[in-house]
């Protein structure tokens, strides 16, 4: 069984002395226990802050974004080897919002995970129908094209550095999660075809679920064997929910 693993995407909330002030809060109340690990992902310019308050701890820090690219006249981008030294180990590449209001494409997210990789930073790849796709049946082969093509050209010891982040589009930021069943099938067709792709062992392969996770109904969510952990969005603002869930997701 993988570490259960929970990420807090702070998208595009708190200024530099607000996300100190945040992860101050976190690190009073939080206790740190093994089969959970835990990841904060603030916005860029706060990274290089928040990195020196974790300092040795155990949270990990990650990014909400990278360039495909190294280096170069891009404007406005910001390149793996930046976020390595800022800080960061892990990073978001494809969340829904990232795909559907910046035009993201698969080819897109396909050349970010292999940079991130060609960097040591560690990819949570998201990948996520939309309500209409669900409502026409259309969800398996809609997260099967997103991996296949953001995945395309690794191995399967390259899966074994990669999180998998099941996030309904039609979830983020409703308020309306996905049912512990429903989320379950999904992660279940992940680890198919994952191991039918890849070769990869389905028990090795460590795929959480975003999509409007709160205290409330991350503890039935956590009771599925196929959810290996959580990316949550607004309930990672408050340092008490987002212990919380760290909490619930802890192993009996």
């Amino acid at each position: 069984m993988v570490r259960r693993f929970i990420v807090g995407n702070w998208k595009m909330h708190k200024t530099i002395s607000q996300a100190e002030s945040l992860i101050q809060a976190i690190l009073k109340i939080y206790h740190p226990q093994t089969s959970v690990e835990l990841a904060v992902a603030p916005p860029f310019v706060a990274l290089q802050a928040v990195s020196g308050l974790l300092g040795s701890t155990s949270i990990k820090l990650a990014a909400q974004n990278v360039c495909a690219k190294d280096e170069g006249a891009f404007t406005g981008e910001i390149s793996p080897p930046m976020l390595r030294e800022a800080g960061c180990q892990y990073v978001i590449i494809g969340h829904s919002e990232r795909r559907h209001i910046f035009g993201e494409t698969d080819q897109d997210i396909h050349a970010k995970i292999h940079a991130a990789l060609r960097h040591s930073l560690l990819p949570i790849v998201c990948v996520g129908e939309r309500l209409e796709e669900r409502q026409a049946n259309q969800t398996q082969s809609v997260i099967q094209h997103q991996l296949l093509t953001g995945l395309d050209g690794l191995e399967s010891k390259d899966l074994a550095h990669i999180t998998i982040a099941y996030e309904p589009v039609w979830a983020i930021g409703t308020g309306q999660a996905a049912t512990v069943d429903q989320a379950a099938e999904v992660h279940a067709h992940i680890r198919f075809l994952l191991g039918k792709q890849w070769g990869v062992n389905p028990d090795q392969t460590r795929i959480i679920y975003g999509g409007s996770v709160t205290p409330d109904n991350a503890q039935m969510l956590f009771q599925s064997p196929q959810i290996n952990g959580a990316l949550v969005g607004k309930a990672c603002l408050n340092s008490e929910s987002f212990v919380k869930i760290a909490q619930l997701a802890t192993s009996d």
